[in-house]
């Protein structure tokens, strides 16, 4: 399992770097791509801590834009070929979690509140250009206020060839690719679990577990890595996930204990959010 110490190392590690390979222009701070702890101020963010609240408008979006920084190609990808993805195990994104959240990559800001939350969330960027994608976050890090960092596949998108790259982003709901997928860390037992939900269509507000160690429903608590934990264990037995989006929209999945043991399990669930 990952540890604290595994990204405070990462980080120190990558603030030694200077700057990344991929772009033609320089970046002030650094890649998004970088680093796995969250820092960096949370000024400058429209609509502040809850701007990423409540229900999607009609364009699928959630909250304000935030607004006046860059995109950079980070780059982001799954290969991780500068940088770590904050989002991911140590082992990288299981390639059927990378088959169902495409190859349209960013890493945002670490200066937005809660950021290590919107790991697998998606956003819609808007270029200065006229240009638009929709992005999946799989990292975060170290760049300038409300920048982000892409993918190569993203930034063909994006790219006009100009600098500076302006743009606005807002949180958004996801493509329909499928279930939602729940990742379990390597070192999860009965007795400590802990877990990525993949693949949600909608930011997630919080996640809870009823299980053979709960009767009743309890809040799983988030890591600077994205990843769910419960401390005491879901313990040996038949339990529930019940994922509650930013929208208030909620969906439950059944799983038995696998027989395997619940380490490093891939779990698919049979749906998402509607």
């Amino acid at each position: 399992m990952k540890t604290q110490a595994f990204f405070a190392a990462t980080a120190a590690l990558v603030m030694a770097l200077p700057g990344y390979g991929g772009d033609s222009n320089a970046q002030t701070g650094g890649p998004a791509a970088n680093v796995g702890g969250s820092g960096g101020s949370a000024g400058g963010q429209t609509g502040g801590a809850g701007g990423a609240a409540g229900s999607a408008d009609a364009g699928g979006t959630y909250g304000p834009a935030y607004e006046g920084g860059q995109y950079h190609l980070g780059p982001v990808d799954y290969a991780e070929t500068q940088w770590h993805n904050a989002c991911a195990p140590a082992t990288k994104n299981d390639p059927r979690v990378q088959q169902a959240e495409g190859d349209l990559l960013a890493g945002l800001w670490s200066g937005i509140t809660n950021v290590a939350g919107y790991c697998d969330a998606c956003i819609r960027v808007a270029t200065a250009q006229g240009k638009s994608a929709l992005l999946r976050v799989v990292t975060y890090g170290d760049t300038t206020t409300n920048s982000i960092d892409v993918s190569p596949q993203a930034y063909q998108l994006l790219d006009s060839g100009e600098y500076p790259r302006q743009m606005s982003w807002q949180f958004a709901e996801c493509p329909d690719t499928g279930p939602m997928m729940y990742e379990f860390q390597t070192g999860s037992n009965e007795w400590w679990t802990s877990l990525w939900v993949r693949n949600a269509r909608v930011p997630l507000a919080k996640v809870e577990v009823k299980s053979a160690s709960h009767a009743d429903w309890v809040a799983l608590t988030r890591a600077t890595d994205g990843t769910l934990t419960d401390a005491s264990g879901f313990g040996n037995g038949p339990f529930q996930i019940r994922s509650t989006g930013i929208d208030d929209r909620q969906i439950v999945e059944s799983f038995d204990w696998p027989s395997a043991g619940i380490a490093g399990a891939l779990l698919v669930g049979t749906g998402n959010f509607p």
